[in-house]
């Protein structure tokens, strides 16, 4: 086994040629760390449609649609849950199609038109799926209520298109709204409530309406 002294000698050897190395110049064509910036973020113009408005905002590129949303234009009724996309309460409908926002960049959203909770009805004048969500009691505490609305109108203009889901039986039928299409559609927007049969029922509600 080697000595104390010689352990100390072994780590002097290595710091020197350590301090060697570093000093030494880059191979050519050898990538160089860059330092990290602590300047300005690196920020951008955005413009899409908002509930039927123009809005152009100068944001950070690292933005979430959310939060361009929430912080930047203040429309609030677009929750933020986990943040993640598992809970749907940042659901809206961006040219005709349901998303998470918070999965989003602002930024990848150039031109688009964007639907809130504030842009489906107002309180003198309710979208029918709003109506429905009271008449029906399909909500609780309210906070994942945005998200499921928005969700529930996008999920009858899928049906509507034909686009299937995974429980869709016959895929050379015409779609028909179900109970279970229903709850298969919804799946991504949790209601830490419960309200669930409820929220199936505002939806087939809806939906028999419009048939």
């Amino acid at each position: 086994m080697p000595t104390p002294g010689e352990l100390s000698l072994n780590r002097r050897d290595l710091m020197v040629a350590a301090g060697a190395c570093a000093a030494l110049p880059a191979m050519p064509g050898a990538a160089r760390a860059q330092p990290v910036s602590r300047g300005e973020p690196v920020t951008a113009s955005v413009s899409m449609s908002v509930n039927g408005e123009n809005r152009t905002l100068q944001l950070d590129t690292r933005t979430t649609l959310l939060d361009a949303l929430r912080e930047h234009l203040h429309l609030t009724g677009t929750k933020k849950g986990c943040d993640h996309g598992q809970c749907g309460a940042c659901t809206v409908i961006v040219d005709g199609q349901r998303i998470n926002s918070c999965l989003t960049l602002a930024i990848m959203n150039q031109g688009v038109q964007v639907t809130t909770i504030e842009g489906l009805g107002t309180v003198d004048d309710l979208h029918p799926m709003q109506e429905a969500f009271v008449k029906h009691d399909g909500f609780q505490c309210g906070y994942c209520t945005p998200g499921q609305i928005c969700s529930s109108v996008a999920v009858l203009d899928e049906i509507k298109a034909g686009i299937p889901s995974h429980v869709t039986a016959d895929l050379t039928a015409p779609m028909a709204v179900s109970e279970a299409e229903i709850r298969e559609r919804l799946s991504g927007n949790i209601c830490r409530c419960g309200a669930y049969s409820n929220i199936v029922a505002a939806v087939s509600d809806v939906a028999g309406r419009q048939g």
